[in-house]
């Protein structure tokens, strides 16, 4: 999730892609034959991706300690013949946060954490608005979205903030609820897990990961930045959704919140990776977690309410949903799934596993929000289980075609508010000037050729277009980001005192900051 989706249709998987070529079934490249229970995957993953238009696609399902499919389909880059194949990479977003828990598992094992150690034990720095929960928050907290923040991911997302400024800054935000009261999704509580690995164990995560999981599970085709992918050939491009076209966009950095979302990774790797987690912490027979420190990962931690969870819940009516330490936990025909998402700029990644039946799925794709993700691993959990097996592509996408046909018309209702006639309280270069917010930094907003720009930040910049009184209308640049309506407040003086972006913060005018 970034701030920017808040305020954009993010359904783009449903409906027609307009951009996506047809799709034919590339050279099959599956480890072994397709046998029962799995007869008929190929068919079905090849229909499913050319009736949702996702650029490329790869997929892996694993069973009994083995990977008994794994197959790309489409192309890396659209408009580009480079194929999608078993060992090309994709971002696999948030699924990196169950790697980061593995992590803290291990250091569990050696004692050198405990999973209710209060976090500044191993990172005294931290502060955080309420002294209370300074002093209470637990590592299990950073792991369980129940830390009392709300999602604050424009403090990180597109700025140039390291790690440590982000941290600095979380003094500043006031908790959107008490600690542990209730389930928020929150990438910053992951990135401090990352840093707790790097205290305890004395490496950078990424170089913990490397070395204790990477490298044991064989996972060779799997790095934690997208520094690393400009040395590499097979590579997927993200692509999204752009002013109503399918677009390749590029990678964008997730340096500073690594530990919650930036692994890259081929279906091939991630296969390994959930071969190790069907095993209970096993690689090749060798235990790298103990039994019971693995059992707690998939442990219900906290109570997922319908809003926190996925969509798909109204098809596939699961009688709970929890999340455990970076699993979501539910029911699925009589059976405990465990299940994790990730979608970041163009890219979308879903595990699912039964670990009774010793059955996983992995899915990767090259554009953003495919929520054919979902259909692919409840079709292969309906093969493993047996019949009956549900048509889920058709089912959800007619699901979040009609979800996505309902928030254009909410957008529609929305602009169809808009007073016509009015015009801008002030001369435009008076609302020119520097603003600030102790959390997000500063934003400024210059004149440039008669147009108000507003930037925020280093990577957001966009042309202000007036909409209504002084609400004005921002264009983002990098279209990816999309639009958002930006708010002056003008004080009895006739001076612009504050800036309300939306889906960010109200930003204060910085005095001596611009024109008066």
């Amino acid at each position: 999730m970034t701030w920017t989706r808040a305020s954009r249709v993010r359904l783009a998987a449903a409906g027609a892609l307009a951009a996506a070529a047809a799709l034919t079934p590339l050279p099959a490249c599956t480890l072994r034959a397709q046998g029962a229970p799995f007869t008929g995957l190929d068919a079905y993953v090849v229909r499913a991706v050319k009736e949702w238009e996702v650029p490329g696609l790869a997929i892996a399902v694993v069973r009994n300690d083995s990977i008994v499919f794994a197959k790309g389909y489409g192309v890396r880059t659209l408009g580009k013949p480079e194929p999608v194949d078993a060992h090309t990479l994709f971002a696999v977003g948030s699924t990196t946060k169950a790697m980061t828990v593995t992590a803290l598992a291990m250091l569990v094992d050696e004692g050198k954490v405990r999973w209710d150690d209060p976090v500044t034990k191993h990172l005294p720095q931290l502060q955080l608005a309420d002294p209370y929960v300074t002093r209470e928050l637990t590592v299990r907290d950073l792991l369980t979205h129940r830390s009392g923040l709300g999602t604050v991911d424009a403090i990180w997302y597109a700025t140039p903030n390291s790690f440590d400024e982000i941290a600095r800054r979380l003094r500043y935000l006031p908790p959107a609820s008490s600690l542990r009261s209730r389930f928020a999704y929150q990438n910053v509580m992951y990135a401090t897990a990352g840093q707790v690995v790097a205290a305890a164990s004395g490496k950078s995560w990424d170089a913990f990961l490397r070395e204790r999981l990477f490298a044991p599970l064989g996972m060779t085709e799997t790095n934690t930045s997208v520094a690393a992918l400009a040395a590499l050939a097979n590579v997927a491009a993200p692509h999204d959704r752009v002013d109503d076209t399918v677009r390749a966009v590029p990678y964008r950095s997730l340096d500073n919140i690594a530990p919650a979302g930036a692994v890259n990774s081929s279906i091939l790797d991630m296969a390994r990776w959930v071969r190790f987690q069907l095993d209970s912490g096993r690689a090749s027979g060798r235990r790298l977690v103990q039994p019971a420190t693995f059992a707690e990962m998939f442990t219900p931690q906290v109570i997922v309410p319908p809003a926190g969870f996925y969509p798909t819940m109204r098809l596939t009516k699961p009688h709970f949903v929890t999340y455990g330490l970076g699993w979501f936990l539910h029911d699925y025909r009589g059976r405990a799934v465990a299940m994790h998402t990730g979608s970041i700029d163009g890219m979308s990644a879903i595990i699912g596993m039964i670990p009774e039946e010793r059955v996983g799925v992995v899915v990767l794709a090259n554009l953003d929000h495919a929520e054919l993700r979902h259909a692919l691993m409840y079709r292969v959990l309906d093969m493993a289980l047996g019949p009956p097996a549900r048509d889920w592509s058709t089912e959800m996408r007619a699901m979040y075609g009609t979800l996505t046909a309902q928030a254009r018309s909410a957008e529609r209702a929305r602009d169809s508010m808009r007073v016509t006639g009015t015009r801008p309280s002030l001369a435009l270069e008076r609302y020119a000037g520097t603003y600030a917010d102790s959390l997000y930094g500063e934003a400024t907003v210059r004149v440039e050729n008669g147009v108000l720009v507003l930037q925020v930040g280093s990577g957001r910049v966009g042309e202000l277009a007036h909409w209504h009184y002084d609400t004005f209308r921002a264009r983002w640049r990098d279209r990816a980001l999309g639009n958002a309506f930006v708010t002056f407040s003008v004080g009895p003086d006739g001076r612009a005192r504050a800036m309300e972006v939306e889906g960010v913060t109200t930003f204060g005018r910085v005095v001596g900051g611009g024109p008066r």
